[in-house]
């Protein structure tokens, strides 16, 4: 995890911007993220909605 990587998941969720989770999935995978499932998500169609599991997971949220 990045400061950058956080700093897009907070943002995302924050202003619930889902728009932007292929940037995160970019983000992600420059610092080395290699799971297939998140990439995907992220630059999956959606839904996205607040309490994505992708977010959650890099901003701690159960």
């Amino acid at each position: 995890m990045t400061s950058n990587v956080v700093a897009l998941a907070c943002g995302i969720y924050q202003e619930r911007a889902f728009d932007r989770m292929p940037i995160l999935a970019d983000a992600l995978q420059d610092a080395g993220c290699d799971s297939d499932d998140i990439l995907a998500h992220c630059r999956g169609d959606g839904p996205h909605v607040r309490g994505c599991w992708v977010v959650d997971l890099l901003l701690g949220k159960e």
